[in-house]
């Protein structure tokens, strides 16, 4: 019986081996033509070595070839490699001058193993694993065959070489001496390598843990297929790479992927999984009349009130649609909101919800964020000293939407790296010998505190946030949250606090959140909305008659800009997606003007004149202002001019002939100084910088 056995043991690789050239000859597809055997040809006329096999043709030809491919990696890719070889013999025998050995690259495998959950009984075996690459080094020349010559007898010995370290041969095969061996570089055989580092998917990562990552090994045509910050799914065989010292083997190790293909995830949404029934679902909600409102009251329902702001981030999380145009230049779809308001007004609350209800996003706050944590780094990595690059917050939420909480905060020099992300939506960097750009198409919602502590209404925007107008320009929607005592208010809240924590379960959003998220990611992903003739005529109209006020008088101020019209059109697209339609109406344009309108007319405002300004937004200094600036620039030429310099008393008393108080005399000073247009010749006497 034993015998018997035994003997079937011994056949059954031989019996795999069949198989599984029988499937490369024989498996048809649908419209009957010998699939693989095509595939073979293409290769061929190609110049590659590499065929990609779909595991599930594997698994309706044979589930016992499927499972053996499985647990057995490495003999599998032998018996394939050894099949196409014979197949390639067969149609085109010259080719194997060029290539002796060929690989089979599987797609879709089953055993999709999450990274958090890889452990030791999956060593030896083939497995699937998704992420967002976090790292790679820059392509490397790995030696596989090196090729030892033993300097005393002159013959040649060829090693394989299977870790990272290349091990000289222990004796001469010719004259059975231990020493004098010495590595012939030139007639070694290499192979393209490039390590990545696959970190988990950040929306997939346990609340209070730490992402968890895992190393993959990528040789020949896989280098450089994935960069960081791009979602991949790798298949390959998970192996053990020991942590040797210089005297003794370690008895812990580290796994590692040796992949076998990388799959780069071409569309933002396709993560989540969205079934034939749930379409069905979301086409029947899309129906409702009232999607809109529901949407909108399915926005943090825990919160009280914010109708305008819970509107603004659903418009957020639909987006607009981003516009490639013949020249090759992107106008972006994605919306960005900025949230200023007065401590204890649920502003992290409403980031937070945002984080969690969003198909892809990403949460950070800006005291605890760094330009190179937001955008990207370059790595040094102590045990090798190689360079890696390193994606930050902002290119692992490509297609989603990137959360930062307490945006006044950051380090000035840390903000400036978001700017190029905000409008441009990539990530440049050169660190080091790397120069890459990066992908960073993400919606981002910001929240910030007023630099005083509270928003000071006789103040502009610029004055109350500890933002640079570059960074304030570039946001489509801007909100101020105000904590004014009201007390029809202030009992509606109270009462609405009240019943959140006494009975949480009243506070049910019309949306399910799985739900919603399902629907977002819907929309998204498949509507692309177009304006309609009266849409573009109504934003058109509003555009030209807000202009048309700067030109009626010479002294008044510019009231929007280019900018703003780019936003209402992104604004009205998501409008127009929140119910899945394909046309943008005049309806959705008419409620991106009212946003707009309304954000104009609480930040846009010049305080002194109370006209709106769009300047108090692009560039930190509204019409008034400048003229003021403008006039003291006068006043001070004139004095140096006479003296040498201007004394501060002279140049007081010059402007209050002009018109000029004392106070804003005082603060323009110091701001021109500050921004280099006025230097301090001596104490207390100023002149212009030429």
């Amino acid at each position: 019986m034993a015998t018997r056995l035994e003997s079937e043991l011994e056949i059954k690789p031989v019996d795999y081996v069949s198989r599984i050239e029988e499937f490369l000859k024989s498996f048809r597809d649908e419209n009957h033509r010998f699939k693989y055997r095509e595939k073979i040809r293409r290769m061929i006329l190609e110049d590659r070595y590499d065929v990609e096999i779909e595991f599930n043709d594997i698994i309706s030809f044979d589930s016992s070839l499927a499972d053996f491919i499985l647990n057995n990696p490495d003999d599998a890719l032998k018996h394939f490699s050894d099949a196409i070889k014979r197949i390639v013999e067969l149609e085109y025998p010259e080719y194997l001058e060029k290539y002796d050995k060929f690989i089979p690259r599987f797609k879709d495998v089953p055993n999709i193993v999450r990274i958090r959950e890889i452990r030791s009984v999956y060593i030896g075996k083939l497995v699937a694993i998704e992420g967002v690459v976090v790292r790679s080094t820059p392509p490397k020349q790995k030696i596989v065959q090196a090729v030892f010559v033993h300097e005393p007898c002159g013959n040649e010995i060829t090693v394989t070489v299977k870790d990272d370290i290349v091990e000289k041969p222990a004796i001469c095969p010719y004259c059975n001496k231990t020493t004098g061996f010495r590595l012939l570089e030139e007639k070694s055989i290499y192979v393209d390598f490039q390590r990545l580092v696959v970190q988990e998917k950040p929306e997939e990562v346990p609340s209070g843990q730490l992402p968890r990552s895992i190393e993959v090994d990528v040789v020949g045509p896989l280098v450089d297929v994935a960069r960081p910050g791009d979602r991949v799914c790798i298949v390959g065989i998970l192996r053990l790479r020991s942590q040797k010292s210089s005297r003794k083997t370690k008895s812990l190790y580290d796994v590692y992927v040796d992949a076998n293909n990388i799959i780069v995830s071409q569309r933002p949404l396709e993560e989540i999984e969205i079934t034939p029934e749930d379409e069905a679902r979301i086409r029947e909600l899309a129906k409702d009349p009232m999607i809109k409102r529901k949407i909108v009251a399915s926005i943090a329902p825990g919160i009280f009130g914010m109708w305008d702001i819970k509107e603004a981030i659903a418009l957020l999380l639909f987006g607009g649609v981003p516009k490639i145009l013949p020249d090759g230049t992107r106008i972006r779809g994605d919306i960005h909101v900025l949230i200023i308001g007065d401590p204890g007004t649920a502003k992290s609350q409403l980031l937070q919800y945002v984080a969690r209800i969003a198909p892809r996003a990403v949460y950070t706050t800006g005291r605890g964020s760094t330009a190179a944590g937001l955008t990207a780094a370059v790595v040094r990595e102590k045990g090798t000293g190689e360079y890696y690059l390193e994606a930050g917050a902002l290119v692992l939420a490509d297609g989603g939407v990137a959360c930062i909480d307490e945006i006044d905060k950051m380090r000035e020099e840390d903000r400036v790296a978001i700017h190029e992300a905000m409008e441009q939506q990539t990530v440049s960097i050169a660190k080091a010998g790397i120069v890459a750009r990066l992908n960073a198409r993400t919606a981002i919602l910001a929240a910030g505190n007023p630099k005083y502590g509270r928003y000071m209404p006789t103040r502009s925007i610029t004055e109350n946030v500890n933002l640079p107008p570059t960074i304030l320009s570039r946001f489509d929607l801007i909100f101020v949250l105000r904590d004014v005592p009201n007390i029809e208010k202030d009992r509606a809240l109270a009462k609405h606090i009240a019943e959140v924590h006494g009975l949480p379960d009243r506070v049910k959003p019309p949306i399910d959140p799985e739900m919603l998220r399902k629907y977002i990611a819907y929309a998204r992903k498949y509507i692309k909305p177009r304006l309609s003739i009266e849409a573009k005529k109504l934003i058109e109209e509003f555009f030209v008659e807000m202009r048309r006020k700067s030109l009626e008088a010479p002294e008044a101020p510019i009231a929007i800009t280019a900018r703003q019209l780019e936003a209402l059109i992104r604004l009205a697209e998501a409008h127009a997606k929140m119910a899945l339609r394909d046309v943008v109406t005049a309806e959705d344009a008419a409620q991106a003007i009212r946003l707009m309108k309304s954000m104009l007319e609480s930040v846009g405002i010049d305080v002194e004149s109370g006209e709106v300004d769009v300047d108090v937004i692009m560039t930190g200094k509204p019409k008034s202002k400048r003229e003021k600036m403008i006039l003291l620039e006068e006043i001070i030429r004139e004095l140096s001019e006479a003296e040498g310099c201007a004394k501060i008393k002279a140049i007081l008393n010059r402007a209050r002939q002009r018109g000029l108080d004392d106070r804003s005399v005082e603060e323009m000073l110091s701001r021109m100084k500050r921004e280099g247009v006025i230097y301090e010749v001596r104490e207390g006497c100023f002149a212009l910088v030429t």
